[in-house]
């Protein structure tokens, strides 16, 4: 730590935060949390993708992570291309004078390690180099704090994922698989732990279903990994069909069914299953955080969802799931939380063999209700062994 005794620790947290996803925003909250509660006197701000969202939202100073605002859309024009490329210039040097302003950044979360999803070296594993690099130069300490990783094929992503923990002052991972793969990438992980998901962390309601609860599916506009983009357009074909069948199969069994999101971007194929199940039993929620999906999940039957942290909440309420898995991660929680043998494809929906799963899982649902308390009451005291060393690695000279 750089700060004086007696002064307060300042704290900067960074990542694609108040963009849209929940999850990401989630592991946030769950950071501003412990800080709030272990730390209160740190002086917190972010350097974010939707500062805006997070500043009124959490209550912190947040600044753009990106100096060029159309650095998420595809450049095709010179003009386009040219400020994105100057973008990156201008981004090195913004990074690094926020960096310098700090004594440590956390990174909360999130799969800042992995290519699991469509993802371009120039994008975020680029910016996360930057914050690493910078932390090594300015003295500051940069924390990969219970975050996701994956093995990457692409050269200079796996290059800039790389680098970026090496130069890491912390690291923690939210799974085993994330800390072998980072070891299978020339990463020492010697002292490196693991700890379950930050999102865990956070308040949920008591899952209390009504006579006949609805059933929960979590939808994803999914389109395969990284390397699946020459197929992408029929790996989402498909997903978009299986999930239809499944939700349509439901509502002939008279069962209600609620809709819900992990990301914005999911709300075109929201919009589809409506269109094409066309059923009153049907309806879609809105969530603006992960406590809004927690709160729908605990009124539910069970939950079928396809996105990591729609998976997070709803073990999390205690509610039977199912998981339509487009990553080994999502297998790993299902694991941890004792429901390996309710995963289900999303590269490949089948939507008999879903059917049949999900109606084992709810025959079984009052034994895999009592599972998931006393998983989740393991779960939290990790996670309070993984807030206790957080603090004893970096605050040790905290006030």
């Amino acid at each position: 730590m750089t700060s004086a005794p007696g002064t307060p620790v300042r704290v900067g947290v960074f990542g694609l935060l108040g963009s849209g996803n929940l999850g990401n925003d989630g592991s946030l909250e769950a950071v501003l949390g412990y800080l709030r509660a272990a730390h209160p006197k740190a002086v917190v701000d972010a350097l974010c993708g939707g500062p805006e969202v997070v500043a009124s939202r959490y209550g912190i100073p947040a600044t753009r992570l990106h100096w060029y605002r159309g650095e998420y859309r595809t450049a095709s024009r010179a003009g386009a291309i040219a400020a994105k490329g100057l973008g990156k210039l201008v981004d090195a040097v913004r990074t690094a004078a926020w960096v310098r302003r700090h004594d440590l950044v956390i990174v909360p979360g999130m799969g800042v390690l992995e290519a699991t999803l469509p993802l371009r070296p120039w994008g975020f594993p680029y910016s996360l180099f930057l914050l690493c690099t910078a932390g090594r130069l300015c003295g500051t300490r940069v924390a990969l704090v219970g975050v996701g990783a994956a093995a990457i094929r692409d050269r200079p992503t796996r290059a800039l994922v790389r680098w970026s923990a090496k130069l890491a002052a912390y690291r923690s991972y939210r799974d085993e698989m994330s800390r072998d793969a980072m070891r299978s990438m020339g990463v020492d992980t010697a002292h490196d732990e693991v700890y379950p998901d930050l999102a865990f962390a956070l308040p949920a309601p008591r899952a209390a279903p009504g006579p006949q609860g609805p059933v929960c599916v979590g939808v994803m506009d999914y389109h395969g990994g990284n390397d699946d983009r020459a197929r992408a357009g029929e790996i989402h074909r498909r997903y978009v069909e299986g999930t239809t069948r499944f939700v349509r199969a439901l509502v002939e069994d008279g069962r209600p069914v609620r809709l819900l999101i992990g990301d914005e971007t999911d709300t075109a194929v929201v919009g589809a299953v409506l269109d094409a199940v066309d059923s009153p039993l049907v309806t879609a929620a809105e969530a603006d955080a992960l406590a809004d999906l927690m709160k729908e999940m605990a009124a539910a039957d069970s939950v079928v969802a396809t996105r990591y942290h729609n998976l997070v909440c709803a073990l999390r309420v205690g509610v039977p799931t199912l998981a339509l898995g487009y990553a080994e991660k999502s297998v790993a929680l299902m694991d941890l939380m004792g429901l390996g043998a309710y995963c289900h494809p999303a590269r490949e929906v089948d939507a008999d063999r879903l059917l049949a799963q999900f109606r084992e899982l709810e025959r079984r649902s009052a034994e895999v209700r009592r599972t998931l308390v006393e998983r989740n009451r393991a779960v939290t005291e990790q996670l309070d062994q993984q807030f206790t060393a957080l603090t004893a690695a970096l605050f040790r000279e905290a006030p």
